[in-house]
């Protein structure tokens, strides 16, 4: 199961930027020629996020598009992923410009308040 490794390494980069903060949401872009199985990612997340600091984070997962770019034409447009053909020619000299990523998008995290220095009471 390498969505567990993806996890652990998606955990460590998380770690690194919210080392002072409470991680409350991971938001992941995955693409679907990307080699990770969403729903597999998605079980690993809560055995990989044990015991750090996103260990009460909620993770969210959004498709990426499968999109290419046209050799012959120059169109750039989307694509299945089983079938990477030019939406404006329709020729197959194309290259892929999206949907083989997996990226951290954002991270959304809640900062400590900072508590406020206090007046003496009483009589000046």
């Amino acid at each position: 199961m390498h969505e567990l490794s993806v996890c652990m390494s998606l955990l460590e980069q998380v770690e690194r930027i919210a080392q002072e903060h409470g991680a409350e949401r991971v938001l992941l872009r995955i693409g679907p020629l990307s080699g990770v199985e969403a729903p597999l990612l998605a079980n690993a997340y809560p055995l990989a996020a044990a015991g750090t600091i996103a260990e009460h984070a909620r993770l969210d997962m959004e498709p990426a598009p499968v999109r290419v770019h046209c050799v012959d034409c120059g169109a750039e447009s989307e694509a299945t992923p089983n079938q990477l053909l030019c939406a404006s020619c329709g020729s197959y000299h194309t290259k892929l410009t999206s949907g083989d990523e997996m990226l951290l998008a954002s991270l959304e995290m809640s900062i400590p308040e900072t508590p406020t220095a206090t007046a003496p009471i009483g009589p000046d």
